[in-house]
């Protein structure tokens, strides 16, 4: 005897060996012997043999006209037997039993199953539904087919091209449109952004990474809707200076300028001139909504993300030949020893006489020229003293760094300025601390912490950069900054606080400190009553929150656009054999632009080791680049000095660099005040 049976939702047949109770011992065509219960066997049959009886069923199946069959069936549950009667015209033989079995199992939209070889025909609305269903996935197959073959000959299907950005950086994997870029892409065994460009869907790399930007971090669009610009109060005192900035070319938003006034007790007093559009934007007000929701001016070399809409940077930026409200800091020194008597916060509104421009500033001011006087320049003797001035103030800073217990900072290191003409790129190196960045750098850094001092004093509270030791060990332990909302110590610019307080223009924590010490200037020991922001106020610690979170993602940016630019300046200058200086083990930097690679294979040499790299390859999509190693150049005693702006020299850059395995070390243009 043979059986044919259900057996884990799959029918099977098989001689029956022994019986023994509810079950029966069956020996498959494959030899392979099972159990089966009584329940689970739908037919006994003698004839044919089992393989014969599941080849015919299968035939007979696959004949079997399932809209008759449904029609035959009826409304009422019902076993296949008495279904086989009506359909065949007689009672079935097993073969047809098996077969009409195998079609109303095959067939979930036409019948319902039941229990053990009964059914129920479906409800002619659900079966029509499941038809539509079925008729409309085979039409999607289709169009899904025809926009691979697109695809695979180079052209972007027309469904496919608003949606670029959604399909690459946030696809709904459910869609034809996905389904079908991804098919082509496996089947020409390469990426969907690679495909995507072959299609024209994008148009460069350079349009890859600034697309999954804006689309991650600017989801509606970078541009502005149109808005009030603000006008400062007129009612401002008008400084009796003539003040100047220093600046990179590429600058629009001047928000630092400078003063020199000599006084008839034979002090001199310096003017810290700080753009104030804290005097006209007010908390919470629609300009400040737009300034919270992007919270900093984002760079790339050859274009920015401004933080503040264009027209409102315009009426409160330093231009030259103009008068403008200015949060001002003056100190006066004593010429003597060039140490500081006393400091004097006021808004007032401030002429701007000049904006001094680094690309023609630098070839002339020099540490021998600013020494000797030699050569002619605008400012010269502005710019004389305030070097003296940066100077001594660096020198203050260096003693309060080893009193935290760090190292000097490296003198050495060379940044550089990126410009972008035309899809032409130019990296230009400059010397780190060179006379016109020193004096930038060291009076900024001066305000920010005489500023958050005054904020302390007063009872305020404000946006601090806090650098102290953290919890790791070694220079890890030391190069933690954090933002908090209390004074705390900057141990790697050597300072007791250091407030975000002199970019108000471009970044929003020196927006909201300038409002705080607004406050502090204009109403004294009743600032805590006046000021926007009072302690513990759960909204300064959101702004902290998202300012980290954004400047981050801002910074990562940057630095990806700046390899970017790297790779293609190597292609532009048709570059094949690179200097290059091992920044540890296996990492290497590019001496001629700041890139950092990994190189496989590299034997072990000293930190600083120069060498020389064949370069082999390079990818503007991942932003990778393959060298061979071709000479490790003999230079006892070379050190690379890898300096942080933020902290212990060295140490930290480098270990930052193995992590990020490719972060460009580098300064671009209209960058931020340190720290």
């Amino acid at each position: 005897m043979n059986l044919f049976f259900e057996e884990s939702g799959d029918f099977k047949v098989g001689t029956v060996l022994s019986t023994a109770g509810e079950a029966y011992q069956v020996e498959l065509a494959s030899g392979k012997r099972t159990k089966v219960k009584v329940k689970d066997v739908l037919l006994q049959f003698d004839k044919p043999a089992p393989e014969v009886l599941l080849d015919e069923a299968r035939a007979i199946a696959a004949d079997v006209d399932l809209d008759f069959l449904w029609e035959v069936a009826g409304t009422e549950e019902f076993g296949f037997p008495e279904l086989g009667a009506e359909y065949f015209g007689h009672a079935p033989l097993p073969a047809e039993a098996a077969g009409l079995v195998l079609a109303l199992h095959n067939a979930p939209i036409y019948f319902y199953k039941k229990g053990r070889g009964r059914y129920k025909a479906a409800p002619e609305q659900s079966l029509r539904a499941a038809q539509a269903g079925i008729e409309k996935k085979k039409q999607q197959a289709a169009i899904q087919a025809g926009y691979v073959e697109q695809l695979k000959a180079g052209t972007l299907p027309a469904s496919m091209q608003p949606i670029v950005a959604q399909l690459l950086f946030k696809p709904d994997k459910n869609t034809i449109e996905y389904k079908a870029l991804e098919a082509a892409a496996d089947e020409l065994q390469t990426t969907a952004p690679r495909l995507m460009l072959a299609t024209r869907g994008i148009a460069s790399p350079k349009d890859l990474h600034m697309g999954r930007f804006l689309f991650e971090n600017f989801p509606r669009g970078a541009g502005f809707a149109p808005v009030a610009v603000p006008g400062a109060p007129t009612a401002l005192p008008t400084a009796n200076v003539a003040a100047f900035s220093i600046d990179d070319v590429t600058t629009t938003e001047i928000d630092d300028a400078f003063s020199v006034e000599h006084l008839a007790d034979g002090t001199v007093r310096v003017g810290i001139h700080i753009a104030a559009p804290g005097l006209a934007i007010k908390p919470d007000d629609e300009i400040d909504k737009i300034a919270r929701a992007r919270m900093s001016t984002v760079y790339m070399p050859g274009d920015k993300i401004t933080m503040l809409p264009d027209d409102v940077v315009n009426a409160f930026t330093l231009a030259e030949g103009t008068t403008c409200p200015a949060l001002s800091l003056y100190a006066t020194l004593n010429r003597d020893d060039w140490s500081t008597i006393s400091t004097t916060t006021r808004a007032e509104l401030v002429p701007i006489k000049s904006n001094l421009r680094h690309n023609d500033l630098d070839a002339r001011v020099n540490e021998e020229t600013l020494e000797n006087g030699a050569g002619e320049y605008p400012h010269k003797e502005e710019l004389g003293l305030l070097w003296k001035w940066a100077l001594k103030l660096e020198a203050g800073r260096m003693l309060k760094r080893e009193a935290f217990g760090l190292k000097p900072e490296q003198g050495n290191r060379v940044d550089f300025n990126f410009y972008v003409d035309n899809d032409v790129v130019s990296i230009v190196r400059r010397k780190r601390g060179a006379p016109l960045d020193k004096i930038v750098a060291e009076l900024m850094i001066f305000a920010n912490s005489t500023w958050g001092k005054l904020l302390h004093d007063s009872g305020v509270p404000g946006i601090y950069r806090s650098q102290g030791a953290g919890s790791g060990a070694g220079w890890a332990a030391k190069m933690q900054v954090r933002m908090v909302t209390h004074a705390a110590p900057h141990q790697g610019l050597g300072v007791d606080q250091y407030a975000w307080s002199t970019s108000p223009l471009r970044r929003y924590t020196d927006l909201v400190n300038q409002w705080q010490i607004i406050a502090c200037a204009g109403h004294g020991v009743t600032a805590p009553l006046v000021a926007p922001f009072k302690p513990r106020d759960a909204t300064l610690f959101s702004i902290v929150s998202a300012f980290d979170a954004a400047y981050a993602a801002y910074n990562d940016f940057q630095q990806t656009m700046e390899r970017y630019w790297c790779l293609r300046w190597l292609g532009q200058e048709g570059v094949r054999q690179a200097d290059a200086v091992v920044l540890k083990d296996d990492v290497l930097r590019l001496s001629d632009v700041p890139l950092v690679i990994r190189l496989a294979g590299m034997p072990q040499v000293a930190r600083g080791t120069p060498v020389k790299l064949d370069i082999v390859r390079w990818d503007e999509v991942d932003l990778s680049l393959e060298a061979r190693l071709l000479e490790v150049v003999a230079a006892p005693g070379a050190e690379a000095a890898i300096a942080d702006d933020e902290g212990d020299a060295g140490e930290a850059a480098v270990e930052e660099a193995v992590e990020a395995e490719g972060a460009v070390a580098a300064v671009s243009t209209d960058d931020p005040a340190p720290g």
